[in-house]
């Protein structure tokens, strides 16, 4: 009888594993995945080069391992049994309090704000000392600032960051951000703010470059849901965030110029909220080199901001006080190339960063 049981499980289990590789060998490869939005491994092609020196076993590791049949419910199912059954506090580092989605921050790493320093340095050197700009330099805190210590999660020392930015930093005039910041300014599913929630910050930009801003908008929220980044990376089933801008006549009357592709656009591409990242509805998301050009205003003022992507919901809210605002994101630029497009000379100039970039400066170039 027992070993009749031990054949029975055995043929079930390879029956069951059988099943699994015959059913990845036959199902069509996924290009992404939308849950993680990132693009999935593909199988690698089989030479003898690639067998000898290791790579082909490599590349197919990763491809199994992404085309793994039913691989998102395996990643919720080991996203609840970790969290609910094992009572980890975190699932890929990401942590759920208050009912809030973040990612651990932790520890501080000076090298990597100091890199960033220099980086931003070697801009200032280059195109800004001896010009009439006026610079100033802000820092975004994540959103664990307000939930990791209240919760027992492990956090960064921010003050720590900012003293070290400003020491690194000492010809451009700090703002601090963080008293007009709250967990609230934050989507619940996302790293990112919630442009509704930031006319205090934009007020707070505005009082320290003594500029004068719009206060009047209309909020409008998309027809489908957010889903944030943090509901694939966690592999959990979080309710999605509303997701809302605010426009006015100004802003309906800007374009926005793309260095990159030579296009000109509106402030908000609308149809980014039918893709992959509906955040990509504030100035098309991800862009190396943009210009909001504003035509119904007074003043020839101009604002050039050395940006990450948190900036693609607040520069907008700026617009009302500038004739034009350019948008620079040196994560995919690099910085000596800027004069090819750029000329410095009377500006107000602004280095806005998130603590996720600044804390993981090898993204910029």
């Amino acid at each position: 009888m027992e070993k009749r049981k031990n054949l029975a499980v055995i043929c079930l289990t390879s029956v069951f594993l059988l099943g699994f590789l015959i059913w990845s060998f036959l199902k069509p490869d996924s290009a992404v995945s939308q849950s993680e939005r990132r693009k999935l491994a593909q199988k690698p092609d089989l030479t003898a080069a690639a067998v000898l020196n290791g790579d082909f076993m490599t590349k197919f590791e990763s491809y199994t391992l992404d085309q793994f049949p039913l691989r998102d419910g395996f990643r919720r199912l080991k996203a609840a049994v970790l969290l609910d059954v094992l009572r980890k506090k975190d699932n890929n580092g990401i942590y759920l309090a208050d009912g809030y989605a973040a990612k651990l921050e932790y520890p501080l790493d000076e090298a990597s704000v100091c890199h960033a320093a220099e980086r931003f340095q070697l801009i200032y050197e280059t195109y800004l000392a001896g010009t009439d700009t006026k610079i100033y330099e802000a820092m975004i805190p994540d959103k664990g600032a307000f939930l990791a210590p209240q919760n027992g999660y492990p956090s960064l020392d921010y003050s720590a960051l900012s003293a070290l930015l400003q020491e690194n930093m000492p010809y451009a005039e700090p703002v601090d951000l963080t008293p007009v910041l709250s967990l609230d300014s934050y989507y619940r599913t996302d790293l990112h703010w919630r442009q509704e929630a930031l006319l205090p910050v934009a007020e707070r930009l505005a009082e320290a470059m003594d500029i004068k801003l719009s206060a009047q908008y209309d909020t409008v929220t998309a027809g489908a849901p957010f889903y944030g980044v943090y509901c694939g990376q966690s592999a959990l089933p979080l309710d999605p965030d509303p997701l809302r801008y605010l426009t006015n006549e100004t802003l309906r009357s800007c374009t926005v110029y793309d260095y990159e592709t030579g296009s000109t656009g509106p402030v908000y591409d609308l149809d980014a909220l039918e893709g992959e990242d509906p955040y990509s509805v504030f100035l098309s998301g991800s862009k190396s080199l943009l210009t909001i050009t504003n035509p119904n205003v007074d003043t020839e003022r101009e604002l050039v901001i050395f940006r990450d992507s948190f900036a693609s919901s607040l520069a907008p809210l700026l617009v009302s006080a500038y004739a034009k605002i350019t948008l620079v994101d040196i994560r995919y630029v690099q910085p000596e190339r800027l004069g090819r497009w750029l000329t410095f000379d009377a500006q107000d100039v602004l280095f806005l960063y998130s603590v996720p970039v600044l804390n993981h400066s090898e993204t910029l170039k």
